[in-house]
């Protein structure tokens, strides 16, 4: 794909927030068990294989890896901003993070106010290799560099070939991270966007069953804002990491909150 011009970038954008824009209720938009949204062929054809071409292979230098093997086993990039970002990502990360996007996604999931990362603070590309997995848990709920509040987070799977014996979906848990209510398959060029706080539990914790050679692929990028998060959605007052339900709902280190700065 050759290099887009500005004035083609947003129309791409314009398209995608129409795409957003036009979620429907219990078709693409759910409120239950939390409010989330799964938008199929997200991006025009061309474009999304442009981020599958420039997607990083796993010998890439890029990668951190999470080796914990009760609760987390997976690699994501660690940018620090933009200029970290592959250039065939870079368009997809623009739109994701754009004016336009963030206001159809403000508007589509509820929230005022939202601003992205320019910190990319856990958010990049993500892998998941054979065997690999992610417990249940609910994510991390203050942004360091800013003082914010964690609020959404988005995705959109890369896996052009993905078979249901590959295992991977999505899991969306009820408000105590007991029972899976839904699975979402990671389908190539998906989007999913979703409400993060203290009773949105997720996880893929059964290890995936991805061929050797075709990890489980994604971009990921969070949100945030001034304002706290309801009090229905709070249970922890305190900045705290991810925190894990094969852990007792503590994070990696045996806390139930963090020191922030």
């Amino acid at each position: 794909m050759n290099q887009l011009t500005q004035a083609q970038l947003k129309s791409i954008a314009v398209d995608c927030c129409g795409r957003l824009l036009a979620a429907r209720e219990g078709i693409e938009l759910f409120n239950e068990p939390f409010r989330h949204v799964v938008i199929d062929n997200f991006f025009p054809d061309d474009f999304a294989k442009a981020c599958l071409d420039a997607f990083p292979g796993i010998d890439a230098p890029v990668w951190e890896q999470a080796n914990d093997p009760d609760i987390e086993v997976k690699f994501r990039t660690a940018w620090k901003s933009e200029f970290d970002i592959p250039d065939g990502i870079l368009p997809a990360v623009r739109i994701l993070n754009s004016a336009p996007f963030v206001l159809a996604m403000s508007q589509v999931m509820g929230i005022k106010k939202i601003i992205p990362d320019p910190y990319f603070t856990g958010g990049g590309l993500n892998v998941t290799m054979r065997g690999g997995l992610l417990d249940v848990h609910v994510d991390g709920n203050y942004h360091d560099a800013t003082g914010l509040n964690r609020r959404l987070n988005a995705l959109v799977y890369l896996n052009p070939n993905w078979q249901e014996e590959w295992g991977g979906e999505f899991g969306v848990y009820d408000a105590e991270g007991e029972v899976c209510l839904k699975k979402v398959a990671p389908l190539y060029n998906r989007l999913v966007i979703f409400d993060s706080h203290d009773k949105s539990f997720h996880g893929l914790p059964d290890p995936v069953n991805f061929p050797e050679d075709e990890p489980r692929r994604s971009i990921i990028l969070y949100y945030y804002t001034v304002e706290a998060r309801p009090a229905s959605q709070i249970v922890v007052d305190e900045p705290h990491s991810a925190l894990w339900k094969k852990r007792n709902l503590l994070d990696k280190r045996g806390s139930k909150t963090r020191n922030f700065t």
